[in-house]
């Protein structure tokens, strides 16, 4: 343990033979969302391979949407060409500002719990692969070909700068919450 912490943070050394589960039994999914990606590059009848993903990753997009007051107004699942790049889903927004716009466009990133959680419930105590977890595999390969938010994604994110520094003035007052109490005692 001394020797992990000297490296890692605690957190992640007591809770390496979790994370080393959860990642072991993710890497056939990730693999096999490598494969989804070659093959649907190849042909655009692949496109199939990464509908439920694309699904999965507008769907965030219009519920965080919702909850953040954006106001969704439209949500596209259809492919169509924009110029020589496809564009395979779309949300479009009434209400986005700068306190809404970063959860809304990057709420593909919780995407990434889905694999986890699914993770977490096959790697019980005990846990061995069964033919279950192959079906599994597959059906959770879309979402790490869904879950990193696209280059408009991030261009609306970046309205939300002043969240920038509501964060860092959290980091700031985390880090040195006690720092006036050592200057008084001098």
């Amino acid at each position: 343990m001394p020797a992990c912490t000297a490296v890692l943070p605690a957190f992640l050394c007591s809770h390496g033979a979790i994370l080393s589960d959860l990642l072991l039994y993710l890497v056939p999914s990730i693999a096999t969302a490598f494969l989804f990606w070659i093959l649907s590059g190849a042909h655009p009848a692949f496109f199939l391979l990464t509908a439920p993903g694309t699904l999965c990753h507008e769907l965030a997009h219009f519920g965080v949407g919702l909850l953040t007051n954006a106001e969704p107004t439209n949500i596209s699942l259809f492919p169509r060409r924009k110029g020589k790049v496809w564009e395979l889903g779309s949300v479009t927004f009434a209400n986005l500002r700068w306190y809404n716009a970063a959860p809304a466009a990057l709420a593909p990133l919780l995407i990434l719990l889905v694999p986890f959680a699914a993770a977490a419930w096959r790697t019980t105590p005990g846990w061995r692969f069964a033919p279950l977890d192959l079906l599994i595999a597959v059906l959770l390969a879309p979402q790490f070909l869904s879950f990193w938010p696209s280059p408009v994604d991030w261009r609306l994110a970046a309205r939300s700068w002043p969240w920038v520094l509501v964060l860092g003035a959290g980091v700031a007052i985390y880090l040195w919450h006690d720092l006036p109490l050592q200057l008084i005692r001098g």
